[in-house]
């Protein structure tokens, strides 16, 4: 538990940073504009893909593409002791928290 409140803490801390990030990797599939405060903390997770195009993911605290977001956006993700696995042929899986936008 404490883990998890130093990671929170220490990406509190490190918000103006990951702000500034969102704010200048606007492309042609996705824009943000104003605020924006992205938080994303990944405690003691995996992801393991096997076989033949499979994909397997954790992800935390994202804005991905196809996202058009204008004004103060807060987004903020937390996955703790999460494992994610994808066995066999054309598998996909994952474990997504607080993400905004498609693929």
């Amino acid at each position: 538990m404490r883990v998890i409140s130093f990671m929170i803490a220490a990406a509190v801390l490190a918000t103006p940073t990951l702000a500034q990030q969102a704010q200048r990797s606007s492309g042609p599939a996705s824009k943000v504009e104003g605020n924006s405060n992205v938080i994303g903390v990944n405690v003691n997770t995996a992801a393991v893909a096997i076989g033949d195009g499979n994909t397997a993911k954790n992800t935390a605290g994202a804005i991905k593409g196809g996202s058009q977001i204008k004004g103060n956006t807060n987004v903020i993700g937390v996955n703790a002791n999460t494992a994610v696995v994808a066995i066999g042929k054309n598998n996909s899986t994952g474990n997504e928290s607080g993400v905004i936008g498609g693929k």
